[in-house]
């Protein structure tokens, strides 16, 4: 399993722990002092997340539509953030 913490610049603090295989995310939990509004759709994210390639940019998009589609309010980080510190955990 990879973990990875990333500090956002100028903002908060996002931990993964990550299970991948042949590039592939099995298993994610994304923590942090970040604020997500509604906080239950981290959860979902994660689900959402499983079986994505552990390419950033692919990553980052994907995270982003998919606050936009849920309306999501995130607050001292980014959905590319999100992405560097998945990538790093998968490193």
């Amino acid at each position: 399993m990879g973990k990875a913490a990333y500090k956002v610049e100028g903002g908060k603090m996002i931990k993964v722990d990550l299970t991948h295989r042949h590039g592939k995310i099995e298993k994610i939990r994304i923590m942090g002092d970040f604020f997500l509004h509604p906080e239950e759709l981290i959860e979902e994210l994660e689900e959402t997340l499983i079986g994505s390639y552990l390419e950033e940019e692919r990553l980052g998009k994907s995270i982003k539509a998919f606050f936009q589609k849920k309306r999501a309010t995130l607050l001292g980080a980014a959905s590319e953030d999100f992405a560097k510190c998945i990538i790093m955990a998968g490193g």
